[in-house]
């Protein structure tokens, strides 16, 4: 198939598309005269930046809590678990909160409480109040991230948009991976004595300089206000709790009871998809647009984005695990491990938003999973060959190869899933695309991380340990390929389905 590069989106149409979108309050310039707007995307994106650093910024710190609060050790993966297990459950409600109530109003409560939260989860003082408080900023995440998709669509237009659009992708994967390197070294600098609690208190001035420019942001609304749906809300919350709590409760491979649990929960989750259809034809609103799952492209999407987001936080899990169970380094030797993964990240992603995607198109995907692949492939082989109980120096050029990887990935995937949702559609498809990289978080830390817990020991059983757990995250890696193949490829023109705007 002859790939041609992604146009921007919604040049072809636009006026058509304005009649749909909310229009602009009187005292508010139109997006296109609107001089405050890469200011305030610049506020949307450190709010995502920081609700999505703590999903994953206390994975190099909790042994230090664990030490600090007492409590066992299993307690460990609840302090991510509590945070990206409340995260992924409130997302498709916040998003329909946005929808009713003002994307702009429900952001600065998300922030605010957010801020509020991470005060409490430095202050707590024992392991169970920290878990519960963790649950709690999750929530509150839950209320900011989905937001962030409808503003900016709210305040560009034209060429403008896909650039505002394609630093989502890169934001979002570097946040994933600079958690654990932002932990480390905080845990490691013992601010005035603030030791991990500083992982929460830097969260404090980011809050304040992101509320302090929320009024610059253009209020937006769905352009037919829906309203909640209770039942379809239970259903998707127990359906994803039976999927993701017995994956995260476990120190190792999952259990049969966890499989169990796991297979309820996909039962639950297909009923709540009946539910919305029924919801849907009988003329009541659904928590998601039935219509976003029409055709390959958006389900295909977030097949892609739960099994991608697994590959990662599974590759960042087992350095992690290796460098401080495996061979006893401390937080800081752990974090900055990841800084060439994260600078490949960086690097990539600037390069294929300005250059290779508008190029090469689609095509960049692919060179994207190859060089993760090659990546993973490298850091295998460096777990195999370093000496037993001595640092990989290896490891840092294959962290570095599949950083690259996952920029060259990130920028064209967020684009493409993008490109052909409705205003109408803004709020679902922002929830669940947030939703399903959660719980591909989740999954990956639990399932790749879980191989290598298994074969926990030290020296090079500690390497044989990871190159299973690499093999686990390339598995995952190769399923990912055929999903985002059904994503790009071209529709037949049979015109089922209905009209959307083109990619090219």
């Amino acid at each position: 198939m002859t790939e041609r590069p992604i146009t921007p989106v919604g040049t072809a149409g636009a006026a058509a598309r304005a009649a749909h979108d909310t229009p602009a309050e009187p005292d508010q310039p139109a997006p296109a005269a609107y001089r405050w707007r890469w200011t305030a995307l610049v506020a949307l994106l450190t709010a995502e930046a920081m609700n999505l650093l703590d999903a994953t910024i206390v994975q190099v710190a909790g042994p230090v809590i664990r030490a600090d609060l007492g409590g066992p050790a299993a307690a460990i993966p609840w302090y991510s678990a509590a945070y990206t297990l409340a995260f992924a459950l409130g997302l498709l409600t916040a998003a329909r909160l946005g929808d009713i109530a003002g994307r702009r109003r429900v952001f600065r409560i998300g922030v605010t409480a957010f801020a509020l939260t991470s005060l409490a989860c430095a202050l707590t003082p024992t392991t169970t109040a920290l878990i519960g408080m963790r649950a709690a900023q999750g929530a509150a995440a839950a209320l900011i991230i989905p937001q962030t998709f409808g503003l900016i669509r709210a305040m560009f237009d034209g060429d403008e948009l896909p650039k505002a659009l394609g630093a989502i992708g890169p934001v979002m994967g570097l946040s994933a991976v600079l958690g654990p390197v932002v932990g480390g070294v905080l845990t490691h600098a013992d601010l005035l004595g603030t030791s991990w609690r500083a992982v929460f208190l830097v969260n404090l001035p980011l809050a304040a300089v992101v509320l302090a420019i929320t009024p610059r942001l253009r209020e937006d609304r769905a352009p037919v206000r829906p309203r909640l749906d209770p039942t379809g809300t239970a259903l998707a919350m127990t359906g994803t709790a039976l999927l993701v709590c017995p994956l995260a409760v476990g120190t190792g491979a999952p259990g049969a009871t966890a499989w169990v649990a796991a297979g309820l929960g996909a039962i639950v989750l297909i009923v709540f998809t009946a539910h919305q259809r029924r919801a849907a034809a009988a003329g009541r609103t659904p928590l998601v647009e039935p219509s976003l799952l029409r055709g390959r492209v958006f389900p295909a999407a977030l097949a892609s984005s739960t099994l991608f987001f697994a590959v990662m936080s599974g590759v960042v899990i087992t350095v992690v695990l290796h460098l401080e169970l495996g061979l006893h380094t401390g937080p800081l030797t752990a974090g900055l491990t990841l800084l060439p993964w994260s600078a490949g990240l960086a690097v990539a992603s600037w390069a294929a938003g300005s250059h290779l995607v508008p190029r090469y198109g689609t095509r960049v995907l692919h060179a994207g999973i190859a060089t993760l692949a090659a990546g993973l492939a490298a850091a295998a082989l460096v777990y195999r060959t370093a000496p037993a109980g001595h640092f990989p120096l290896g490891l840092l050029f294959a962290l570095a190869l599949a950083g690259l990887g996952v920029g060259l990935f990130t920028p064209p995937f967020f684009t493409v899933a993008l490109s052909r949702v409705s205003p109408q559609e803004t709020g679902s498809a922002a929830g669940l695309l947030n939703a399903v990289q959660q719980l591909g978080g989740t999954l990956g830390v639990a399932v790749v991380g879980g191989v290598y817990l298994t074969g926990d020991g030290a020296g090079q059983a500690a390497g044989l340990s990871a190159q299973h757990a690499l093999g686990t995250a390339g598995a995952l890696l190769a399923a990912t390929a055929p999903a985002v193949w059904a994503m790009i490829a071209r529709p037949n023109r049979s015109g089922a389905g209905r009209q959307r705007r083109p990619l090219t």
